[in-house]
């Protein structure tokens, strides 16, 4: 049974999400003492999250901040403010998809079943090796050596499709399809701003320029 926390402080949105969730054999819970959040997110250990903007105290972003110093769980936003803005923003740093207020909540769980199908599919050899560079698909951590990078299931798979297609151009169709199985709720838009978040975090281990965008038609890698 997976485990999911709710970021929310309206009652009637959580008791709406954790009766559908429950439907669908999900264990969830949420926040309930805003002074103590990651001591609470420690103890239930969730597998995803689904963070709101609008919180007490501090908002979703800060929290999603502060996850991303600790873990890689997934993290789906919800928001009731401008769309393009604020998924803009969660996406750079660390959300992987969004929804917008008011949402249909089996679009919710179409998104959560997305999600973990895609982190379900590991291969049987999780280290790929290309160049002087290894890719470890079950921590999504790229090192060179000494040096480590971190990064988010999204941006791993988004690099594991560049390197297996090494010289080749991916086309932003085919990543849209690999990354949330085609969901028509997905624009260019929140693939543009993860190869942005991946291109950043590649320039410490020199493959920054490697990433390359071919104009109307996506993107390769090139070493």
């Amino acid at each position: 049974m997976k485990k999911i926390l709710i970021f929310e402080d309206e009652p009637a949105i959580i008791e709406a999400i954790k009766q559908e969730l429950t439907k669908w054999q999900y264990q969830v819970e949420a926040i309930s003492d805003w002074e103590h959040v990651l001591e609470q997110v420690q103890a239930f250990k969730p597998e995803l999250i689904l963070m709101d903007i609008s919180l007490p105290a501090f908002d979703g972003f800060y929290w999603t901040q502060k996850l991303r110093e600790f873990t890689k769980v997934p993290i789906i936003f919800i928001s009731s403010a401008d769309l393009n803005q604020n998924a803009v923003r969660a996406l750079m740093i660390g959300a992987d998809d969004y929804l917008v207020k008011p949402f249909a909540l089996d679009l919710l769980v179409a998104k959560m079943q997305v999600l973990f199908k895609r982190l379900d599919q590991q291969p049987d050899e999780h280290l790929l090796t290309f160049a002087s560079y290894q890719l470890n698909q079950l921590t999504n951590e790229l090192s060179q050596g000494e040096a480590v990078v971190k990064l988010t299931p999204t941006e791993s798979l988004i690099l594991k499709l560049l390197v297996i297609n090494q010289g080749e151009i991916v086309t932003k169709l085919k990543l849209i399809q690999a990354l949330w199985q085609g969901n028509n709720f997905i624009d260019e838009n929140a693939l543009n701003v993860n190869i942005s978040r991946l291109r950043t975090k590649l320039a410490p281990v020199g493959l920054k320029d490697k990433l390359v965008t071919v104009r109307g038609k996506g993107y390769l890698l090139v070493l």
